[in-house]
């Protein structure tokens, strides 16, 4: 019997022979002209060193030479060589993806427009058949940079031409040319080409996330998202891009409905929680947004005492090596922490707000912790505490004045005490004439005392500082048609403050109240239901309520009135409304 070692040696399967050696073709002159390339670029020779590994790269056809040779140029802000080493890497490399895609970008750095269709087109032709939606998708994006839109929107045109027709490339050919398209301010042809891609692929999520980006000039835009959200599959990051958009136009109601959808989707996905969690409360909601928040917290903490095993489990970091700091889910947290105080602050439950805004230890966020504790104080009535709370915490940055400013001012409005708030900001703006902002504060304070005129004047200033400011124009044109004055320049005021922000349910209140002004009952009707309907807020609801109690709709009024009264039944609006009409909701 042979002994254990000597049978499994027996046994055991040859080894294979080892691979054969092949010889690098780094032979004694190319590393010393390698050699000599790199010494001149260290001696300051770019333009030597490059002609040196240029012509290295040339003879033996190297794609990390040719590599070299353009970082060498580029380098040295020499886009011309840079692009004639990348020609000359195509030419040695015909069919090197890397070579086509480094001189397309010198090419568009260069804003060599007429010189992309030939290398575009060859890319497209290169590149593998399941890679080609992904390479179509990137032309818009990668082309931006070019200074000239429209032309660049036909170069796009031009390239996925042949594409447009292919089963597999119909769909994303059209959404790259849409965006093309849109970004050379053309959205009704955008538009057109998302309607085409979405009905030759309902389910694709090209389409809709094109519509989206189309919503602010486009509205009608928005039915194509819906009609991609209505689908099972469709999904959830699209619904979130949507809420974001939703956000952003002020239309919380609308991004809470998508939001509920999206965390029964994915429960344990802890962002959307967050977002559902602030809409909640900036809709007057504060049960609802804690049950988000605290949702949100029990998520983010379990994720974090994971990733705290999970290290503790892994073997110590080398000497000398740090981690990074996890620092945006903490501050995600302490945000989480914020909201979660501003809700109980609202139940009026002041010693858990203070619990919540205990739990912060970031000095970065030490104000706003002080605006919130202030915030609280003068919720109780003790403006004089909450005032000097602000004006003792540390100044850290610039900036920090004006939002210490803007919390006193806050707290004073909260008061109702208008004229010393007025005061502070008129002291401010005879030092920072051109802040918009605080200009923009000072007007609406100037309307509370009934100075009209000083209001008009402010906001006009805000409007000349700030042309696109949406909000100054509706201000502007809303206390016009409030006071019922003036009415088609009010309507031309507000009309010009939705073009600036579409879908804004403030400004659809203030239209609808213009109309009502004017007397068109029913579009003012139309206008207030849609603005309620978005954002159902009180004075909003005073407003609707109104032009369906004109109607002779009372029970419908009161209804409404009802609502709005839960939300905030010390509304100034409101309580004059129903004085007003001597209604009682």
């Amino acid at each position: 019997m042979l002994a254990a070692g000597a049978q499994a040696a027996a046994t055991a399967t040859p080894e294979a022979p080892p691979p054969p050696v092949v010889n690098s073709a780094l032979d004694a002159p190319l590393f010393y002209q390698l050699l000599l390339g790199e010494i001149e670029l260290r001696e300051g020779e770019a333009g030597t060193a490059f002609q040196v590994i240029l012509d290295a790269a040339r003879r033996t056809r190297d794609e990390v030479l040719f590599r070299r040779a353009v970082d060498i140029a580029l380098g040295a802000r020499s886009g011309e060589q840079a692009l004639l080493a990348a020609r000359a890497w195509r030419t040695a490399r015909p069919a090197s993806l890397d070579a086509l895609r480094v001189q397309l970008q010198i090419l568009v750095a260069l804003n060599r427009a007429d010189e992309l269709a030939e290398p575009l087109r060859t890319l497209l032709a290169l590149t593998p058949e399941a890679e080609l939606g992904a390479a179509l998708g990137a032309l818009p994006r990668f082309l931006q940079r070019l200074p000239d839109a429209q032309r660049t929107a036909q170069l796009v045109e031009d390239t996925v031409r042949p594409y447009r027709d292919r089963a597999a490339t119909q769909v994303p050919a059209r959404i790259a040319l849409g965006r093309a398209w849109l970004a050379a301010r053309d959205p009704g042809r955008a538009l057109a080409l998302a309607r085409e891609a979405a009905a030759l692929e309902p389910a694709a999520p090209g389409p809709a996330l094109l519509a989206i980006e189309l919503m602010r000039d486009r509205p009608e835009a928005e039915s194509l998202v819906g009609a991609y959200l209505a689908q099972p599959a469709a999904e959830t990051p699209m619904r979130l891009a949507y809420v974001r958009v939703l956000t952003e136009e002020r239309r919380y109601a609308d991004a809470v409905a998508q939001l509920g959808i999206a965390t029964q989707q994915q429960p344990d996905d802890a962002g959307p929680w967050l977002t559902l969690g602030a809409l909640q409360l900036e809709l007057g909601h504060p049960a609802e947004g804690e049950a988000a928040l605290l949702r949100y917290v029990q998520l983010s903490e379990r994720s974090r005492d994971a990733t705290a095993a999970a290290g503790a489990d892994d073997a110590s970091p080398p000497a000398g090596h740090r981690e990074a700091a996890p620092q945006e889910p903490a501050r995600a947290l302490e945000q989480a922490w914020l909201l979660l105080a501003q809700a109980a602050e609202q139940r009026g439950d002041y010693a858990g707000a203070e619990a919540w805004l205990a739990r912060i230890d970031d000095p970065q966020r030490a104000l706003e912790v002080q605006v919130r504790r202030a915030s609280i104080l003068a919720r109780q009535g003790k403006i004089a505490q909450a005032r000097e709370l602000i004006r003792r915490t540390p100044e850290r940055q610039a900036e920090d004045a004006r939002t210490k400013l803007l919390a006193e001012v806050s707290v004073l409005r909260q008061a109702k005490r208008w004229r010393e708030a007025f005061d502070l900001l008129d002291a401010a703006n005879r030092k920072s004439p051109d802040d918009a902002d605080l200009l923009y504060e000072q007007a609406m304070l100037a309307e509370r005392l009934d100075r009209m005129a000083e209001m008009e004047r402010l906001m006009r200033r805000v409007i000349e500082l700030k042309p696109d400011n949406a909000h100054a124009h509706n201000a502007l044109g809303y206390s016009l048609a409030d006071r019922n004055q003036r009415l088609p320049e009010a309507h031309s005021l507000i009309q010009r403050a939705l073009e600036l922000a579409p879908g804004d349910p403030f400004i659809i209140d203030s239209l609808g109240w213009v109309e009502y002004r004017m007397g068109n009952r029913d579009e003012a009707l139309r206008l207030l239901r849609s603005a309620w309907a978005a954002r159902p807020d009180t004075e909003i609801g005073a407003h609707l309520g109104e032009v369906l109690w004109s109607l002779d709709r009372k029970d419908e009024a009161r209804s409404i009135w009802r609502a709005a009264r839960a939300r905030d039944a010390d509304n100034d609006v409101l309580r004059e409304t129903l004085a007003r009409l001597r209604a009682d909701p």
